[in-house]
């Protein structure tokens, strides 16, 4: 059984960044965690490949929330590889399954009102941007507390805050908490992810503690990479 974080480097906006994916390996599955932007499907694939993994393996993508970042390949990974069953809360399914309008572009589409003529351009082509994202069927669905046997034992946790529905996994086996937008790493501390942009900040920075009272000895942060409690 393993835990493997994929480390995708990308170019936004012409500033280098970093998205950390993860794959649970047992020896009946191969699931990936989040799967990156519109587009990026040839760079997991990429990624995956300097693992020793194949993409035509896998099982399952569990969706952490519907944010452009964390599902914008899921529809092409879907049609290339359908055999995969895609995973989410309940809460988040209709935001993925392109049942409900992402909560990010009601909140662009709103702030765009409020722009100056100078940045009116940028926040139209962020709107676009968002836009592109594809919904996906999902196929099963989560809630907080479920146990499952993946990689030896995974636990969803509720993390709803920085969107309604969002959920993290706790891999008892490993003691490690895969966190998705829920916490991120930066200048080496776990904070709560643009708490600008939450959903509900005051539930955000609950969950935020929630992860930490497992005292896990290993958090992989979507967005900073793998921090370690010691």
């Amino acid at each position: 059984m393993r835990i493997i974080t994929l480390n995708i480097k990308f170019n936004f906006q012409n500033i280098e960044d970093y998205i950390y994916p993860v794959v649970l390996c047992d020896d009946k599955d191969m699931i990936l965690v989040d799967c990156g932007y519109v587009g990026f499907l040839p760079m997991i694939e990429n990624a995956f490949s300097a693992e020793g993994l194949e993409m035509k393996d896998l099982t399952k993508i569990i969706i952490t929330h519907h944010d452009q970042d964390h599902m914008g390949s899921l529809r092409a990974i879907k049609e290339k590889y359908p055999h995969v069953s895609i995973i989410s809360s309940r809460e988040e399914k209709p935001f993925i399954a392109g049942e409900m309008k992402a909560i990010r572009l009601e909140q662009a589409e709103k702030l765009q009102e409020t722009l100056p003529d100078e940045h009116k351009a940028f926040g139209q082509a962020f709107c676009e941007m968002l836009k592109r994202v594809e919904p996906c069927r999902v196929d099963m669905t989560v809630s907080g507390g479920e146990m499952f046997d993946w990689c030896g034992g995974c636990e969803i946790i509720d993390t709803s805050g920085h969107t309604p529905g969002h959920i993290s996994l706790y891999l008892k086996e490993h003691n490690t908490i895969i966190t998705g937008d829920a916490a991120v790493l930066e200048e080496g501390r776990l904070v709560v992810a643009n708490p600008q942009y939450a959903f509900d900040l005051k539930k955000a920075e609950e969950s935020l503690i929630k992860l930490m009272e497992y005292e896990a000895e290993t958090y992989i942060c979507y967005h900073g990479g793998i921090y370690k409690n010691r």
